[in-house]
């Protein structure tokens, strides 16, 4: 007759089991207060005169940002300030003139980035300008990147999804030409 079998040398199921048992709290010490938050502040409210200055701030140029800055209030506040007062936004996209010298810097030799601080806009958006222009872009040690690894939409098969096709993805990438 096997006495313990399996069970016969249970020094690391003990060990596992001590150790869990160390991790569970003192029942000889009472449990700590909760600890006190403080209690929501109220949204901070902008009179009258503030929100015409905030207004008239953002229609002479300021930024969301600075105007949040100067304000003490986040960014999306101001925004929906802005779209409440039917203010009419500042888009930072580039104009036909701007996407032109970003091009022509580019080709340079100018990084995305240089060419963003160069326009004061993100270097994201020189990029988004560029390949909608079709122009080939290097990797980040200035190196041509191969026609294939630039894929965009083919407009020309993004609508085949309307024409009841039962595949479940009909639009592709395609390299830039």
């Amino acid at each position: 007759m096997d006495v313990g079998g399996p069970y016969y040398n249970t020094k690391s199921q003990v060990e596992a089991l001590e150790t869990l048992i160390k991790k569970l709290p003192d029942t000889t010490t009472t449990a700590q207060p909760p600890v006190k938050r403080p209690e929501p502040r109220r949204a901070r409210q902008l009179d009258a005169g503030r929100l015409a200055e905030l207004i008239n701030g953002y229609q002479t140029g300021a930024t969301v940002y600075e105007l949040a800055a100067r304000f003490g209030i986040e960014r999306r506040t101001v925004s929906e300030i802005l779209h409440r007062h039917e203010v009419p936004m500042r888009r930072g996209g580039l104009s036909s003139d701007q996407v032109d010298t970003a091009i022509h810097l580019y080709q340079l030799g100018w990084s995305l980035a240089r060419v963003g601080n160069h326009l004061d806009v993100a270097h994201t958006t020189v990029l988004a300008a560029l390949r909608q222009r079709g122009v080939p872009t290097r990797d980040s040690h200035g190196r041509a990147r191969p026609a294939s690894a630039t894929p965009v939409l083919d407009p020309a098969t993004m609508n085949a999804s309307s024409t009841g096709s039962s595949t479940s993805c009909d639009s592709e990438l395609r390299p830039l030409s």
